[in-house]
């Protein structure tokens, strides 16, 4: 495994190299001090996931993570010493799979890693299932492949995950605890924002393919359901 750690705070840096060696004894540790090294390092080694500071000496780490986005989804997680409600937000919006404040717990960073690799990996839902089809949306499960109206749907693996989870679902509500539990696991349940953000990057993917076209349903209070057109 590849880890690239960026962060201009060689003890930071190497406490987390110290957290990785933890649970991979082998992982390959890539560091860079700077947003521009950070850039060059994702393009070169293609690491199997960044962990990444939001304040670097060149460049914020909200600007590397959107270079970054352009050509990657690789699974990032964000360190910063700030814990603003809007900091969280934005690195979400960005495109960060998980955040977490200095000082942290060794076992609290290992436990976030572990946890982005399982979530952003395409896993095996529901891929011995005959694709789900209706109204111009095509879930090819073996596939792991999302089309609309015979454009595939650029989703990351983390995104797809929470789509499936509304096709298990359909054409019930998904209330937001379950949502939370069964994509980012149970310590994520009271973590709304990043169920509000990932439903928001959903539907602006396929609002990008198809304007005016909203996939997913909010009911007020209580959770999301899929949302096809027939139904609107």
């Amino acid at each position: 495994m590849r880890v690239l750690v960026v962060d201009d705070d060689p003890d930071i840096a190497e406490a987390v190299a110290a957290v990785v060696s933890v649970s991979w004894p082998d992982a390959e540790i890539i560091e860079a001090a700077d947003g521009s090294s950070a850039i060059f390092h994702a393009g070169e080694v293609e690491p199997d996931i960044v962990v990444l500071d939001v304040g670097l000496p060149d460049m914020t780490g909200f600007a590397v993570m959107q270079a970054i986005r352009e050509t990657s989804e690789v699974p990032i997680v964000m360190l910063t010493a700030r814990d603003g409600h809007m900091d969280k937000v934005e690195g979400l919006e960005f495109g960060a799979d998980d955040y977490i404040t200095k000082p942290f717990a060794p076992m609290e960073l290992l436990a976030r890693i572990r946890a982005v690799l399982r979530r952003t990996q395409r896993g095996a839902e529901m891929s011995d299932q005959e694709p789900f089809e209706e109204d111009g949306l095509l879930f090819d499960f073996a596939a792991h492949e999302v089309i609309y109206r015979g454009e595939k749907v650029p989703l990351t693996p983390l995104e797809y995950k929470l789509l499936v989870q509304f096709v298990q679902g359909y054409p019930r509500v998904v209330p937001h605890e379950n949502l939370l539990r069964s994509v980012w696991g149970p310590t994520y349940v009271g973590e709304s924002d990043y169920l509000k953000v990932h439903v928001q990057r959903i539907r602006s993917k396929f609002g990008n393919l198809s304007p005016g076209f909203d996939p997913i349903a909010n009911e007020r209070g209580v959770g999301y359901r899929l949302n096809l057109s027939h139904e609107r």
